[in-house]
This record gives C-alpha cells, structure tokens and sequence, in this order.
C-alpha cells in the first residue's frame, strides 16, 4: 500500500497519510469488512512511525470509514458512504459530487494546493498585529479600507503601470465580494453584459443571481475574440464586459497590447463598461498591457486579490475605480457587511510593508514555471491537445484525443483524479471536453498515470 506521502508539504504527515488511505479505500473500492495491512506493514512500506499511522487510523476510525479489530483495522462502511454524511465543500469549477473523498487529487481546482502554503511569515505578521494593533484585533476597518493598506496596494499598482489617487482603491474582502458588489451596484435586473467563454463560473452564477442577461465572447489565446466582439456590441449594445487580463481562469491565456488597445477604443464607443479581472497580477512578472494602465476612469473598473497567492481564508481584495463608482461601492459595500476585516487587512499590510509577500510570490512563480514545463511536456507525450500554452499563471486548458470523452472520466476516476465539470466554464452550461488543469497539480504521479492512461487507451487506427 503506496500513500505517497510528500515530506517537504506543509500538511501535516498524520492528515496527508488520512487522505491517503481514503484515497486507496475509495479507488479501491473496498468492502465492509476488510482487513487493512498491518499498522507495521503500512509504517515500513512508506517509512513512516507506527505512531502516526495509528494515529491516522483512528482518526478514521472516528470519521466512521474504519473500525478497530484486534490489534488492527478493519474497513467499517464505503468511504463514499462515510463521506456522504459530512458537509461537502463546493470547489469553483471542480465536478464534486455528494460522497466524493478529500483524499482525491483536485486536477481542476482554482488555487495553490495547502502543500504550497507557507506560514512562517504570515504566523509571525499575526503575531505582530496581535500584540501591536489592538484596532486591528477588535475595530471595523474604515469604509475604503486600511489606509496603510491601500498605500501599500497603490505602489504595487504603479509598478503596473496603473497610476490612480489611494481615495479610488477601495478594499474588500477577496476578489469575489469586488466582484458582488460591482453587480449589485452597477447593474440591475434585464440589464445585458459581455462575458468570456470559457469563463469564471462564479461570476456567471454572480450575474444569474441578479438577473443580468448574459452575452458570450470567444476567448482566444490573445483575449477575447475582437470581431466577434464589435459585431456583439453593435447588435446587443450591453452595459457591460468582464474581462480577464492576465492568466484567464479557464485557459491560462493572456491579453495581447493589440487586443487591450481595441477593447478600450471599443468601450469608449459603445459606452461600454468594463471590468477587468486581475486577480492572478502577483503570479506576472513580464511585460504587458492592462486594460486600467490605459486609464482609470468611470468606464473601468480594475479587480485584484491576494487570495490566490498568500491565503484564501485572509480574505482581502481590493477594486480600483473612477471616484463616483468608488463611492457607491463603498456605500453598498458598508450597507452590506459593515466593511472588511481590519485584523486580515493589517496582517497583509504587515507583510507587503516588509517585503515578504514580494518574496513569497517570487518562489511561486519560480515553482510553477517548473511545474508548468513539466506538466506541458506531460501533456504533449499524452498527445492533448493544449489552448495557446501559457507561460505563466496556474492553469493550462487542454483536451484529450480520445473520441469517448466519457473513457477520460473514467480512467481519471480510476487513477483517483477529480476533473472540471464538463460545464463549469460556459455561461449557459453547455458541456465541453476541454479541461482546466492545475500545474501545481498536475505532476502528481496520478495525474501522470491518468494522462499516460488517456494516451495508452486510444483505440489504435489500422
């Protein structure tokens, strides 16, 4: 029995060896009553202490997957089963089904696995706001935010080339309340925007919820297809376009100067609205042009977020526009919840002030440019066909070869792999075969094996 353990992750060893096991009980698929290898045998197979496969054994036990028998375990119901009483947390874009286990490799999810996670700096900026800001601990923040905060976001715009006053940022609380907000207070129900397709699927629910009719572009390798966009903004005349600048959520892709420069002259002349979605700006380090860096004003709105990078439970966003906009945001947004958390936004004014955050997101970029080479090169033995091939970012958009897309499920099932839902990325959820992979996922020997599986299983031509 092969856990995988990863010693160098942050998660704990006893957790990683729970979700292990869950993994091989599940794709396994073994029944009630089964005796498990040895505690010994588990230990001394994958160089681990008895203590902590104990450990983790009972941690099962108490989950209800196993049961103690003797001096062993036995498997005490499916781990489906066990799992399908337990709340089941919904990963954006990632098909999770009722009774789907942890230890499953998310292939498809939107962020940075926990293994990535660092937390010396961040523990040491908690401590320092702890003991410091008692306003911080205890005090609502101001309605635009932490003004340290902002200070240290505008001179990260800047370097963007995104030159505005700090009273036009206004802080939030992630990427996906700027988003909510923006909806609410700038569009009303029957109103028409431009989306990308494939796109972000929360902002497609976001719109939904309001009542906001939805009109589709084709993103291209370069940003949204243009000539499609002109002939839709001539015919449909929409409030608005959301728009991913740099490493779209799904392909990875990224805008072209040419492109941005046409989508601005276009906004201008159709009185068109456009947001534009930065959140993965931390994960660029080359040149290119941003939508907001041709400038900020009443007709663009520019979103980011430090969730993806340093932490998705620190919760801190920011959005950057016109100050009539700003206003009304602010407004809704102290209506609403009474503003952001102070103590999350100190504790990240704290680490971009000191240069730990600059650095954290170095070492990111670093990591996945290794794992993006890898996983292409993956992709290419599998014979995939791969969107545009970014260069940066954290997701590829790909397809396999294989005509019976419904056997690429099945073989990912099988090598206990969790892919997009075939409709996650379309605004009207129509199904498709191209898939949103993680580079950091996707040098997992199991998604190895998946890929080499898709390549192996193609029906041969004679």
């Amino acid at each position: 029995m092969e856990l995988r353990i990863d010693r160098q992750a942050l998660v704990p060893v006893v957790q990683q060896i729970v979700d292990a096991l869950a993994c091989w009980l599940c794709r396994g698929e073994v029944p009630p009553g089964t005796r498990l290898p040895s505690v010994r045998q588990i230990a001394r197979i994958n160089l681990l202490s008895q203590s902590s496969v104990i450990e983790a054994c009972e941690r099962l036990v108490a989950q209800g997957v196993l049961a103690s028998h003797g001096a062993g375990f036995i498997v005490a119901m499916p781990v489906l089963a066990a799992q399908g009483q337990q709340d089941c947390p919904r990963f954006e874009g990632v098909e999770v089904k009722q009774g789907r286990t942890s230890g499953e490799l998310k292939l498809g999810c939107g962020g940075l696995p926990e293994s990535w996670r660092e937390t010396d700096d961040l523990s040491y900026a908690i401590r320092q706001v702890s003991r410091t800001d008692m306003a911080g601990l205890f005090n609502y923040s101001t309605p635009l935010g932490l003004p340290a905060l902002r200070q240290q976001i505008n001179k990260r715009l800047k370097q963007l080339d995104i030159l505005v006053e700090e009273s036009r940022i206004l802080t939030t609380a992630g990427a996906s309340q700027g988003l909510d907000l923006i909806v609410r207070t700038l569009f009303k129900p029957g109103d028409c925007v431009v989306v990308e397709n494939p796109g972000y699927s929360l902002l497609f629910d976001l719109l939904r919820l309001q009542g906001v009719s939805m009109i589709e572009v084709p993103r291209t390798p370069c940003g949204p297809d243009i000539e499609a966009l002109e002939a839709l903004l001539a015919k449909y005349r929409p409030c608005g376009i959301f728009i991913n600048s740099f490493y779209h959520n799904p392909t990875g892709s990224s805008l072209a100067p040419a492109v941005a420069q046409r989508v601005v002259q276009l906004a201008k002349t159709y009185d068109l609205l456009v947001i534009e979605d930065d959140v993965y700006a931390d994960l660029y380090s080359g040149p290119g042009t941003r939508l907001a860096a041709l400038g900020i004003d009443d007709n663009v709105i520019y979103v980011g977020s430090y969730s993806k990078t340093l932490s998705s439970s620190l919760r801190v966003g920011f959005v950057v526009a016109g100050a009539g906009v700003i206003s009304r945001l602010a407004e809704v947004k102290m209506i609403s919840s009474m503003g952001a958390s102070r103590f999350c936004e100190s504790v990240l004014a704290s680490l971009l002030a000191s240069g730990a955050y600059r650095k954290l997101v170095q070492r990111q970029r670093q990591r996945l440019s290794n794992d993006r080479e890898a996983a292409l090169q993956v992709l290419e033995d599998a014979e995939w066909e791969v969107f545009g091939k970014p260069v940066g970012g954290l997701f590829i958009w790909a397809r396999s070869r294989m005509s019976d897309y419904a056997q690429v499920r099945k073989q990912a099932q099988r090598f206990g792999v969790l892919l997009s839902s075939a409709t996650a990325f379309s605004p009207t959820a129509e199904a498709s075969d191209w898939q949103r992979i993680n580079v950091a996922y996707a040098c997992d020997p199991r998604a190895r094996a998946f890929f080499q599986a898709t390549a192996l299983d193609r029906p041969q031509a004679f």
